[in-house]
């Protein structure tokens, strides 16, 4: 009797779950973020969504959004627009991210680079404005302009770079517990709830904790409950998404200079870590005051003149 009552009530529990689950879904069409035209860039069998505004004569600039639980180009959204009146600008969401497919891939850092390469090589030496890891993506895709499989940059800012964001070496049991159909989707669940999205931004996103918008946290929640949102972020906690590229090498290599924005108020990856890489990449530093990692969300104005001034530095290197 009481091993029936207690396979009733695992029966029960497990129902529940899924039912919770199930509830918990976001069940609609997600929008884009950003204000521009539309458009797919097939690649290996997924829909990858960008959205691209300005004149398409204008030199291209390719927005590329950071890794995290709910990444997306909206992480562009209060400097799309004014950069548009200079440049073409195209911001992707990265496979697995906002309103790209989100196959239940074992996603890596591997992968991503190859659609960093891929994706940049769509346009003629485009400018590239990267935040954390897709720096490491973008700088893994260029060779500086002299080998026949890399890609050639007019222009390379990147926003608190990182190649690791996650723990290194890699914890593969912590990612397939997040990919488990039952439980993973629970903690996921978790782990993106309203509240726990708005602790996030206001322990390492934003310095004004009152910055993100209602709207913005509601788009998050959105954006991370849509079917299969959790097996990308599953590799980005896991540690399964940081990149083995020697990130100062590889920005010293650039043909370009390289500017590299930083908050000064971050913490996850503290200004220490930007002043070491600037100096070893021998790159630019632009230091942000009242900041933390979306320097360009909290400052917009004074970073699309950041922006504009590498541009055009790199034009005239």
């Amino acid at each position: 009797m009481k091993l029936r009552n207690l396979l009733g009530g695992a029966v029960l529990g497990v129902g529940a779950l899924a039912a919770l689950n199930t509830g918990l879904r976001y069940e609609g069409e997600l929008e884009s973020p950003l204000d521009g035209d539309d458009g797919v860039f097939r690649w290996r069998g997924m829909d990858v969504a960008y959205t691209e505004a300005g004149d398409p004569d204008d030199p291209d600039l390719l927005l590329l959004h950071g890794i995290n639980a709910a990444g997306s180009s909206g992480e562009w959204r209060a400097v799309f627009d004014d950069l548009a009146d200079e440049y073409h600008v195209v911001a992707p969401d990265f496979p697995g991210y906002g309103r790209s497919d989100r196959p239940p891939l074992r996603y890596s850092a591997a992968l991503y680079e190859d659609f960093a390469h891929d994706f940049l090589a769509e346009f003629d030496e485009p400018a590239v404005v990267a935040s954390s890891l897709s720096a490491a993506y973008a700088a893994a895709a260029v060779d500086g302009g002299d080998g026949d499989d890399g890609v050639t940059l007019s222009g390379f800012v990147a926003v608190c770079p990182t190649a690791t964001a996650g723990p290194s070496p890699a914890k593969a049991w912590l990612r397939e517990l997040l990919r488990a159909p039952l439980v993973g989707r629970a903690l996921f669940n978790v782990i993106t709830a309203k509240p726990s999205i708005r602790y996030f931004n206001a322990d390492h996103g934003y310095d004004d904790p009152a910055n993100p918008s209602a709207e913005w946290t509601d788009y998050e929640w959105r954006t991370t409950h849509v079917e299969n949102a959790r097996f990308a972020p599953a590799s980005f906690v896991s540690g399964s998404l940081n990149s083995d590229i020697d990130l100062a090498a590889a920005l010293a290599d650039l043909d370009v200079p390289p500017t590299i924005v930083w908050g000064r108020e971050a913490t996850v990856s503290p200004l220490t870590d930007g002043r070491e890489l600037a100096d070893a990449a021998d790159a630019r530093l632009v230091v942000f005051d009242r900041a933390r990692l979306l320097p360009h969300v909290e400052h917009p104005e004074r970073f699309v003149e950041t922006v504009e001034e590498a541009l055009v530095a790199g034009a005239t290197a």
